[in-house]
């Protein structure tokens, strides 16, 4: 079993960033300014040994000591986010500079957040900073050559020959069997057999079978949150959510209203039936927060535990290679804005990669009994 982590780039400075969010922006920003919402809420998190790298650093540094976790605990490669729109891209130095170090021994792949940039944090209206469009086979050849230096590092992930590629919201594209087939052609001309497209599931199952689209990724919470089967469940939250909001007015005070439990998440994921022919890969995340970047309109699943996360992975894993599926996705390595990191903090320490580890060592051993 291979266990990938979706890793956010969003650790250095950028031009965009500093203008819409403030000069010297990055992810550790809004997880510095986290504040608790209720008792008991536990923020801000702090990275263990106030470990607040910068992915723009030339050196490498944090890459290093990233590839280093990943191999001793048994992470197998990163998911790594790309932010690409028509004529523009923005957060991609880190993986050029990982790209620059082929000494660093870390297997990766790309994952196209092919969402349109939106301001839509700290309580803001929401207001389309970058449109997400996708053109033809200009557009698509352009975006092509960019990831073909990537695609033939040794490094890179691929599967049948094929680079493992992502598109996080590949229902969206109106014109993926053409840009699919187009990316095969120019793949095959550089020596590959096609592109392995993996897409997310990012809420609700399965709608529909493509042959454009080789693989699934649940992409967790969101996924099972997302399903037709919790519609009551959801509605009965935002009915709570409401009551509290209007209760809020009348007194005069603040009433967090986005608390979830994360225990009822992996049970969903471990129940969850598939009915499909299509490969699709399980996800699972160790923590879910978002109000450092969402503030009071945040979600917060506050029931969580590297014990519980370990048992559910160790389940997971089991019913992965039931299904026939090798890869399970982690959300993952450093989203510290949405507290969903796998890397040490003040709080866990290592135990979350603990948890992998062991969870993988006792997988192998009863397997080899």
């Amino acid at each position: 079993m291979r266990i990938m982590a979706m890793y956010l780039p969003q650790f250095h400075t950028t031009p965009e960033n500093d203008e819409w969010w403030g000069k010297g922006y990055t992810d550790w920003v809004a997880a510095k300014n986290a504040v608790s919402r209720y008792r008991g809420h536990r923020q801000p998190r702090t990275p263990l040994g106030d470990n607040y790298y910068d992915l723009a650093d030339e050196t490498a540094a944090a890459w290093k000591w990233q590839a280093e976790l990943a191999a001793k605990y048994g992470v197998y490669g990163f998911c790594i986010y790309q932010y690409w729109f028509t004529g523009v891209q923005t957060l991609q130095r880190p993986m050029e500079i990982l790209l620059r170090h082929p000494e660093i021994p870390l297997r990766y792949s790309i994952c196209w957040a092919n969402e349109e940039w939106a301001r839509s944090w700290y309580g803001n209206e929401r207001e389309v900073l970058i449109p997400q469009e996708y053109g033809g086979e200009k557009e698509w050849k352009r975006h092509f050559e960019y990831l073909l230096p990537f695609f033939k590092d040794e490094r890179y992930i691929k599967v049948d020959r094929k680079p493992m590629f992502h598109i996080y919201k590949a229902h969206q594209i109106e014109c993926l069997k053409e840009m699919k087939e187009f990316w095969d052609r120019l793949a095959k001309e550089n020596g590959f057999d096609g592109i392995y497209l993996v897409a997310g599931n990012t809420a609700g199952v399965i709608k529909e079978e493509t042959r454009e689209i080789d693989a699934y990724y649940n992409f967790e919470p969101n996924h099972v949150w997302g399903q037709k089967r919790n519609k009551v469940f959801v509605k009965l939250l935002w009915w709570k959510a409401g009551l509290l909001r209007r209760a809020g007015k009348i007194m005069k005070r603040e009433f967090f209203t986005g608390r979830r439990s994360l225990k009822r998440v992996y049970r969903l994921i471990l129940s969850e039936k598939y009915h499909t022919n299509q490969t699709v890969y399980l996800g699972i995340c160790p923590e879910y927060d978002d109000t450092p970047r969402r503030q009071e309109q945040g979600v917060v699943y506050d029931d969580a535990s590297p014990k519980q996360f370990g048992k559910t992975l160790r389940k997971l894993i089991r019913k992965s290679e039931k299904m026939g599926s090798d890869f399970i996705f982690i959300n993952a390595w450093n989203e510290w804005g949405e507290t969903a990191a796998l890397e040490p903090d003040d709080v866990h320490g290592y135990r979350y990669l603990e948890e992998i580890h062991n969870a993988l060592l006792e997988t192998e051993n009863q397997n080899e009994a």
